[in-house]
């Protein structure tokens, strides 16, 4: 039996992450969550690029570009969307999720996805590094395994 499995190494690969300005007091938590994984597993500080967007509705437009240019190995996906009083909340949670899927599958790079979308602020504030732990340290480690699974892939044919 043959496993393949990506080791959680990131020496050597290089990481976009694309992060949204808005709600900015949570998704600078995500951010540092994101950049203190990667160091902690060998990335170095020149393999990453961090590109801000406006919003989380921008985030699969840039991940699609960054995973175009080649230059990356994995692309981590960080925003904050927190439920309001209108139907606004469903529409870009569903379509930023269904934009970075859709990119990571026709661009064959891995991008994972660090969007918090919670009910309250307080529940955001609590996945942005509290005691529900850090998403962006999360989908960080993701993007490195997913990076490494990719290279495991490919160099088994």
């Amino acid at each position: 039996m043959r496993v393949i499995e990506g080791k959680l190494d990131a020496r050597g690969l290089k990481f976009a992450l694309v992060v949204s300005r808005f709600n900015e007091a949570l998704t600078s938590r995500l951010e540092a969550g994101a950049l203190d994984c990667l160091e902690r597993h060998g990335a170095a500080v020149d393999d990453i690029t961090i590109c801000r967007v406006p919003g989380a509705w921008e985030i699969p437009f840039a991940a699609s570009r960054l995973s175009a240019s080649g230059a990356v190995d994995a692309v981590v996906c960080l925003g904050a969307l927190v439920r309001g009083g209108t139907a606004h909340f469903d529409l870009i949670a569903a379509e930023v999720a269904k934009g970075i899927a859709q990119s990571a599958m026709a661009s064959g790079v891995p991008m994972t996805f660090g969007v918090i979308t919670a009910e309250t602020l307080e529940q955001a504030v609590e996945r942005a590094g509290t005691k529900m732990g850090n998403k962006g340290w999360e989908a960080a480690l993701a993007a490195i395994e997913m990076a490494r699974l990719v290279e495991g892939i490919d160099g088994s044919r």
